[in-house]
């Protein structure tokens, strides 16, 4: 699959923080039975590696690495079983590494000359982030008339009740959030709940 293909594949991405080991199966397959398919396990806490080889073993999960921002993450979270990564920016670092690992970057970007940075580099599929405070809506439709060959997932500051207007734009294959993870559900083990949450989110795309 492609990195385009992967984003087409869900409408929105979970951002997923592991606490537990113990958590990132039963995760994953909540998502999974919810039709959410597509996950982004982060590097934001000290299991994220971990989470990442346990969640490969899922059937129907598409697993791979968040917060990536220093170049020696990159083979790790390939060597754990990430297909594709995803980072807040880009830097010529950041670059040098996803080109030699061979894992498919989704660089965080915020503003058109980040945008045309990232292009010449190669990559056309971009997350804006933090979508929001860098415009939204707004921003990615101002986007597409001068640089419409690049494709967004929109992650930051985005919710159930907003992210179908990020869905409808046409330079938006999908969005990130937070909200198909809450902390509370994870810790107390409520999966059905976060099924159902992945369920709702899968049905944003109609």
């Amino acid at each position: 699959m492609t990195l385009l293909d992967i984003m087409r594949t869900s409408a929105v991405i979970p951002v997923i923080a592991i606490d537990e080991p113990e958590h990132a199966v039963p995760l994953a397959k909540a998502l999974v039975a919810g039709g959410i398919r597509v996950l982004e396990v982060t590097l934001r806490t000290p299991h994220g590696l971990g989470a990442i080889k346990a969640m490969t073993a899922v059937e129907g999960a598409i697993v791979g690495v968040g917060t990536l921002t220093q170049p020696e993450e990159f083979a790790a979270a390939r060597d754990a079983g990430a297909v594709f990564g995803v980072s807040p920016g880009l830097t010529p670092a950041l670059i040098a590494a996803a080109k030699s690992s061979g894992l498919p970057l989704l660089p965080g970007v915020m503003t058109p000359s980040e945008v045309m940075v990232a292009r010449e580099q190669g990559f056309k599929q971009l997350k804006l982030f933090p979508a929001v405070p860098a415009g939204g809506v707004g921003m990615l439709n101002g986007i597409a008339g001068p640089l419409p060959d690049v494709t967004f997932c929109p992650t930051g500051g985005i919710s159930i009740e907003t992210a179908p207007q990020f869905l409808k734009l046409k330079n938006v294959a999908c969005v990130g959030g937070s909200w198909l993870t809450p902390k509370d559900l994870i810790a107390n083990g409520e999966w059905d709940k976060i099924t159902e949450l992945a369920k709702a989110a899968s049905s944003l795309r109609g």
